[in-house]
């Protein structure tokens, strides 16, 4: 089992970004194969302050929406 490799920095917004380096094994479904080993990287991003991860981002705007859908199904 290999160990990831992974480095650490602040971007532009002031968050801090993990890029880790790793393996991924995929396999076909229904296929009785070994899987393949594929190289991969990975970035995890950590905000520093809460507010910044509340834009209204794509779950937010969703929820407006069926919210919104709904309301106008009631009114009807």
């Amino acid at each position: 089992m290999s160990t990831p490799k992974g480095t650490e920095y602040v971007n532009e917004e002031g968050a801090i970004e993990t890029k880790v380096e790793t393996v991924d094994y995929r396999s076909s479904a229904g296929e009785n194969r070994e899987p393949t080993k594929e190289k991969v990287g990975v970035v995890h991003l950590t905000r520093n302050n809460r507010a910044s991860g509340t834009r209204g981002g794509f779950l937010a705007r969703t929820a407006d929406a069926v919210s919104k859908t709904v309301q106008a199904a009631k009114d009807k």
